[in-house]
C-alpha cells in the first residue's frame, strides 16, 4: 500500500521497523535512516527476506536540505520521525518542503533548555495545511497511547471527563545499578525538571520529585509513584471535555532515586557546557555515553510494565470511574522483536500511527495531537498489534 521514511536506529525505531515488516500489507517499503548507517544496516539484515522491502541511508536529522532530498529521493507516503526530539522541528521542515505526512513519538525539545511543550510545533498549524499534508504528534504510548485512550473514554464512557490521572509502571529489573530504559540524555532531563500538572484552567508547578503516591497496578502490585510534568498534560487539558485536573506520575525504584541523586550533586545531569581538557563537554551527553545502552537491556530485562489512565467524569448526570490501561512483559517483548517493553510500547503506537495517517484513515492537512483523531481505529490496531487494552469500572483512586 506504500512506503514510510523512519528516522531514527535507536530501540524504539527497532520495534517500529520490525512491526513494519509483520504488517507488510500496509508497509511495502521502507527506508531507515540514521546518522549511524551501520546500525539501519543491522537493522536491515536482522528483517531482510520478509514481504517488506526495506533500504538504508545516512542522514543528519539536524541538516534540513540532507532530510529534504532524502525525502524527494524516496517519495515515502510518510515520514516518521524516531530521532531525537531536539530534532523534530528539522524534520518538519524537510516535510514541508517536500510536502510529506509526517508522525512523532515526543514534541520538540531545546538542546540548551531542559524544557518540552508543543508550542514550536503547534506554530506550524497553518502550513501543514496550506501544504495539505498531516502532521500527527506523539503517537507513541505517554504521549500517545495516553491520548487515545482519552480520547476513547469521552466517547464511549463520558459526557465530561473531570479529573485524569496517567499513571507509568515499569516494574522491570534489568540487573543493573543504574541505567535508563529509554535514551538517558531524554529520560534524566525528563525526571530532573520541576514537576507539574494542570489544575482549573493553571498550572501547578512542583519540585522535582515532591509529590510520591503509592498505587496498587493490576498485575504489579503496589509501586512508589511520582508526579512528573508530562508533555501530554498540555494538549489533553485543551482537547477533553470538561476538564478540572490532569496530572502524570512514573514509578521509580529507591536505586535509581539514590543514583540520579548523586549524579546530580556532582554536576553530571547538567545541560550547561563545561571546559575539559581544552574541549567543551556537556556533562549528561557525556554520562549518556557511559550508561548502558537501553537498546542493549532487552535480554536482561524481566517483569512487566503498566501504563494507563484513570477517568474521572460525568455520563448522564451521574458520576462515573473508568480506568484503561495495558499491561506488557518485558521477557514477551524480547522474545518477538528483541527490545524491552519500554522500546516497545513506543515503537508499536509509532507504527500504529504512521499505517492510520498512510493509509488516509487519520488524514486531514495541519498538526494535530493524537487525541484530536477518532480513537476506535488506534484502539483496534493497539488489540491486534500486540498492546492489548484492558478496562476496569472499580479502579483504586490516586489521592
Amino acid at each position: 500500500m506504500g512506503k514510510a521514511l523512519i528516522i531514527g536506529a535507536g530501540g524504539v525505531a527497532g520495534v517500529a521497523v520490525h512491526k513494519c515488516c509483520q504488517n507488510s500489507e500496509v508497509f511495502e517499503e521502507i527506508m531507515i535512516a540514521s546518522r549511524t548507517k551501520s546500525r539501519c544496516d543491522a537493522l536491515k539484515a536482522k528483517l531482510d527476506g520478509g514481504k517488506t522491502k526495506i533500504y538504508t541511508a545516512q542522514v543528519n536529522a539536524d541538516n534540513v536540505d540532507e532530510l529534504a532530498a532524502l525525502i524527494e529521493k524516496f517519495k515515502p507516503d510518510v515520514v516518521l520521525n524516531l530521532a531525537l526530539p531536539y530534532q523534530d522541528l528539522t524534520v518538519m521542515d524537510a516535510c514541508l518542503a517536500t510536502k510529506t505526512n509526517y508522525v512523532d513519538t515526543a514534541n520538540y525539545e531545546p538542546p540548551d533548555t531542559a524544557k518540552f511543550e508543543y508550542k514550536w510545533q503547534w506554530a506550524y498549524r497553518e502550513r501543514f495545511k496550506k501544504a495539505g499534508i498531516t502532521a500527527l504528534l506523539g503517537s507513541g504510548f505517554d504521549p500517545g497511547v495516553t491520548g487515545v485512550f482519552s480520547a476513547y473514554a469521552q466517547k464511549r464512557h463520558f459526557d465530561e471527563i473531570n479529573y485524569i490521572d496517567i499513571l507509568d509502571c515499569n516494574a522491570g529489573d534489568h540487573g543493573y545499578p543504574f541505567a535508563t530504559n529509554f535514551n538517558p540524555e531524554i529520560n534524566i532531563r525528563e525526571v530532573s525538571a520541576k514537576g507539574s500538572y494542570w489544575e482549573d484552567g493553571r498550572w501547578i508547578e512542583t519540585e522535582p520529585m515532591e509529590i510520591k503516591r503509592v498505587y496498587n497496578f493490576p498485575e504489579i502490585g503496589e509501586k512508589d509513584m511520582y508526579l512528573l510534568h508530562h508533555e501530554e498534560l498540555e494538549s489533553l487539558a485543551l482537547n477533553i471535555n470538561g476538564i478540572k485536573r490532569i496530572r502524570f506520575f512514573m514509578t521509580f525504584g529507591q536505586s535509581y532515586l539514590t543514583h540520579l541523586k548523586c549524579l546530580e550533586n556532582v554536576g553530571m545531569t547538567s545541560i550547561e557546557p563545561i571546559e575539559y581538557q581544552g574541549m567543551r563537554i556537556v556533562p549528561l551527553q557525556f554520562l549518556k555515553a557511559v550508561l548502558p545502552d537501553p537498546a542493549s537491556l532487552g535480554p536482561r530485562t524481566k517483569g512487566k510494565t503498566n501504563i494507563g489512565c484513570i477517568f474521572r467524569g460525568k455520563k448522564d448526570g451521574a458520576d462515573k470511574l473508568y480506568y484503561l490501561y495495558n499491561v506488557c512483559d518485558h521477557e514477551e517483548c524480547y522474545r518477538e522483536v528483541g527490545s524491552q517493553a519500554i522500546s516497545y510500547t513506543t515503537g508499536v503506537p509509532a507504527m500504529i500511527g504512521a499505517m492510520l495517517v498512510m493509509n488516509g484513515v487519520w488524514q486531514k492537512p495541519g498538526v494535530y495531537n493524537i487525541e484530536e483523531f477518532d480513537p476506535d481505529p488506534f484502539m483496534d490496531a493497539l488489540n491486534r498489534w500486540g498492546l492489548p487494552w484492558r478496562e476496569s469500572f472499580n479502579p483504586e483512586l490516586v489521592d
